[in-house]
């Protein structure tokens, strides 16, 4: 923290940083913030990383002001933690949510980490800066930023992420793992970013660099001379006479002559033998890391920056429509809604930044068409007219799947239909890749399941015909509203509340009950409550907590304003609630269906990790998804605790979260959160209990709490979560792929719980032609499989196309667990000249740094490795069901 009384012209950017770097002992350079648990007070690639994002961010506000809004000072930041909450609040508006931006930022840190932990990467010298292969390192680092380029203008920020994360690891590592740091720089290396200057003074391969050092403590194992040089890690390549080690406790070249090592990875001797540099090494990482995110924002421009960082608290909008002869009112409804959204949010922070619509009908589905444009979203949108068709049943799943590729994450896609889907078999895919993306699906039917008249049919169908849309509506956190033409305009009014970032209360009993009312809970930092009620509903009530009641008559009420479309019911409550438990009594034939939702700024993000102590560094690896016979930690990050609100003021807060069976809502434990460094940043883990890592159906999780002022708190996921059986890593080849050749990926999987007999099946999206030579494998417990698949891509593929490919592993045995999808993205992208880096136009000193953490240490649970090729060599520390790209292309 800045004291507020330092002049400005004082603080030069050594000051700056040194201000929050020269705390207490701290480790630099462990994967994330949960390696803390091993290294307490640690500076981690997560740190650095969020932080230069920050300052970079606040740079591009400071430069940048914001519409309709007074600039912002560099002065009023002064004193305070530099958070996201806190510069979203400023530049875009008090309460503007920061969830997405910090989903991104999360995004390129789990890319970052797991450079430390995927079998691919962790002990490759060249991306870790080891092994004095420093020319080689840059070049897999500028690589590495020209695939985030790549990916990003060709709107693929999934991909650019992953690159981007990759890249920051070795820049950070070089600082870290060379001599850079003992030679006495000051600044970050003026080379390392810009491929065509050499990299000079290098040490070769016949001079000693290293003495004998049989402490844990080396500082003065470095020989007398002024060429750079880095330590040697592991046995692969084996470390020449004279040369220095990594050192630390996972480094077995440490113990061959000349022992010791160079590492600043951390404060601590066991693990970094220059531990006494971790300062000065993190301070240049951080400089350096700046200077690469500037470095992008001169390559991408402002706005495509904005959109690689996720700066901003709009989501997008994404269509999937049905086009069928039958389909005019439905698609004049989502004309209407779409022009109305943005004309209404045109210019505003609210705007969406990310157009996506996808047609289909029968046989066919898409194109995919995608856009920042407004303009053209609604020129694309407004040239789409029913035509031919009519009949049921359509293939909407593959249409959804398509958006779902190519929708960010964390956005709404509204699904437009009044048909059943012929590709029912892509139900479970669908699910999983809507947990994977964390998009929510709402399906607007104009259809009635139990009506005997309709469109035509080639068929006799199934009264169940709908299931998947409510699979898909439920695996999302999103819904199905049947309706009628006449009042889909209306209805579909929804589509923009449903953008704006609302989250839906939990109701208890989770379904209606006759003579039971379902109770929600109301909080001061809820707004804008809205009420929907769909079904054949003959009365309702809704009570406050003081108990004012509400019933079902149109139009306002002491409570909200009421609405009715047919079947279909909303209720907008009155600004501000008040806080307390409400109670909502539905009379109806059937099961209507309830949903509250609200907005607030108040929420939270979340992802599953596996606690791994074995080399390089201590750590818990990413999941989306737990997997059965793994021990594993619920990660939640808190959004909107934004201080500068209430500074000096209690923060909310939650203590523990609630498991609950999905959809009946049957409570399956309580887990105590535990608080991972300072209450401003949200950062929680929890333990998952065993019982819950054996179950076979979808959970969700509920975080409860306190306000600042001690009134009770309850946030949901939006989102179920379901423990997968066995654990898929699915990786690509080096590089992007080019049109005309094959590429080969690797499959690997593993059973932690149990023998399975897994059927396996490949597909991708567009349909290239895709081979495996593994469909069927037996596991026993702790035992592992891979195989190879080939991807064979077309001469005629269209450079900067996206491809998805899938793998599926499903029990060959009746069982109630799902199957276990693995998703792995790819870009295509034809060879391209290699062009020289311009030297960024924006400054690379930072501006603030965010506080660091204070941890306690706590000891870290080893797993049990999955059996015969993975002894000693955890090849399952891997993202499972994570969509996945390990490549290098040219800048």
């Amino acid at each position: 923290m800045i004291p507020a009384d330092v002049p400005l012209s004082h603080l030069g950017p050594s000051v700056l940083l040194l201000l929050q770097l020269l705390l207490p002992p701290a480790s630099a350079f462990f994967p994330n913030i949960w390696s803390l648990l091993a290294a307490p007070g640690s500076i981690t690639h997560q740190d650095l990383t969020e932080e230069a994002a920050l300052n970079v961010t606040l740079h591009l506000f400071l430069e940048q002001p914001p519409p309709g809004r007074p600039p912002l000072r560099l002065e009023d930041f002064l004193g305070h933690t530099l958070l996201a909450d806190d510069l979203f609040a400023a530049y875009f508006g008090p309460g503007s949510p920061s969830r997405r931006f910090r989903a991104a930022l999360g995004e390129v840190s789990r890319a970052n980490a797991a450079q430390d932990f995927l079998p691919t990467s962790k002990n490759d010298p060249d991306l870790h800066f080891d092994a004095e292969r420093l020319g080689q390192g840059r070049t897999r680092l500028v690589e590495a930023l020209r695939e985030t380029v790549a990916a990003a203008k060709a709107l693929d920020y999934t991909l650019a992420r992953q690159r981007l994360g990759a890249a920051l690891h070795a820049l950070q590592d070089f600082y870290s793992h060379s001599n850079w740091v003992e030679l006495g720089k000051q600044q970050p290396h003026p080379h390392l970013l810009w491929p065509r200057q050499e990299l000079r003074s290098l040490a070769q391969v016949g001079d000693p660099t290293c003495s004998d050092c049989e402490e844990l403590s080396c500082p003065g194992n470095l020989l007398g001379f002024t060429l750079l040089t880095s330590g040697y890690f592991g046995t692969h390549p084996s470390k020449p006479p004279g040369k220095c080690s990594h050192g630390g406790h996972f480094d077995q070249s440490s113990s061959q002559p000349p022992r010791g090592g160079i590492n600043k990875d951390s404060t601590s001797p066991g693990f970094s033998p220059h531990h006494m540099l971790h300062p000065q090494a993190a301070k240049l990482a951080l400089l350096a890391s700046i200077q690469a995110f500037n470095l992008l924002r001169s390559r991408l421009g402002d706005r495509g920056f904005s959109r690689l960082l996720d700066i901003t608290p709009a989501s997008s909008l994404s269509f999937v429509l049905d086009t069928t002869g039958s389909m005019g009112e439905e698609i004049n409804a989502a004309k209407i809604q779409a022009r109305h959204i943005v004309e209404q949010r045109r210019g505003t922070p609210m705007e969406p930044t990310h157009y996506v619509l996808v047609p289909f009908h029968d046989p066919g589905f898409g194109p995919v068409f995608t856009t920042s444009d407004p303009d053209n979203f609604w020129q694309q949108l407004n040239e789409m007219h029913a035509l031919g068709g009519g009949d049921e049943p359509e293939m909407c799943l593959s249409a959804l799947e398509l958006a779902l590729l190519h929708t960010p994450p964390l956005s709404d896609i509204f699904v437009f239909t009044d048909a059943s889907p012929k590709d029912a078999f892509l139900t479970n895919r669908v699910e999983s890749l809507t947990q994977e993306r964390r998009c929510r699906v709402t399906f607007l039917v104009t259809e009635d399941p139990s009506r005997a008249q309709g469109r035509a049919r080639r068929e006799v169908l199934s009264p169940l015909r709908f299931e998947p849309y409510e699979a898909v509506a439920l695996a999302s956190g999103g819904e199905v509203i049947f309706t009628e033409d006449q009042y889909i305009r209306d209805v579909a009014a929804i589509v923009g509340d449903s953008i704006a970032d609302l989250v839906t209360l939990p109701l208890e009993p989770r379904v209606v009950v006759a003579e039971r009312p379902l109770v929600f809970r109301v909080d001061g930092l809820l707004q804008n409550v809205t009420v929907r009620i769909h079904g054949e509903v003959s009365s309702f009530w809704i009570r406050n907590p003081a108990g004012v009641s509400q019933s079902q008559e149109e139009g306002e009420g002491p409570l909200g304003h009421t609405r009715r479309f047919g079947r279909f019911w909303m209720v907008s409550m009155n600004d501000p609630p008040q806080s307390g438990n409400w109670e909502i009594q539905v009379t109806a034939k059937g099961t209507p269906r309830v949903r509250v939702q609200a907005q607030t700024s108040l929420d939270f993000l979340f992802h599953f990790g596996i606690p791994m102590e074995d080399g390089p560094h201590p750590g818990l690896y990413p999941l989306t998804q737990p997997v059965a016979g793994l021990q594993t930690q619920l990660l939640v990050e808190v959004t909107g605790l934004g201080s500068r609100g209430n500074p000096g003021g209690p923060l909310p807060h939650f203590s523990h979260v609630v498991l609950r069976g999905v959809p009946q809502g049957a409570e399956l434990g309580q887990v105590p959160l535990e608080p991972r460094g300072p209450p401003e940043r949200g950062l929680l883990a929890a333990s998952l209990p065993p019982t819950l890592l054996s179950t076979s159906g979808p959970f969700s999780l509920e975080l409860v709490g306190q306000d600042g002022v001690g009134r009770g708190l309850h946030r949901a996921a939006p989102q179920p979560c379901a423990v997968v059986p066995v654990l898929l890593e699915l990786s690509g080849p080096p590089g992007f792929l080019a049109p005309g050749t094959t590429a080969p990926l690797s499959l690997r999987i593993a059973s932690f719980s149990g023998p399975q007999d897994l059927h396996l099946r490949t597909s991708a999206k567009p349909n290239f032609a895709l081979t495996s030579n593994l469909s069927r494998v037996h596991l026993e417990q702790n035992e592992s499989a891979s195989g190879r698949l080939w991807l064979e891509v077309p001469d005629t593929a269209a450079s900067d196309s996206v491809v998805m490919v899938t793998v599926t592993a499903k029990n060959g045995e009746p069982s109630t667990m799902p199957p276990t999808h693995a998703f792995l993205r790819l870009l295509v992208q034809a060879p391209a000249p290699q062009d020289q880096l311009p030297a960024p136009t924006y400054s690379t000193d930072p501006v603030l740094n965010t506080s660091r953490p204070a941890f306690h240490f706590s000891t870290l649970v080893t797993q049990g490795e999955a059996g015969g090729e993975l002894a000693g060599h955890p090849w399952w520390i891997t993202f499972g069901v994570m969509l996945l790209l390990l490549g290098l292309g040219p800048w």
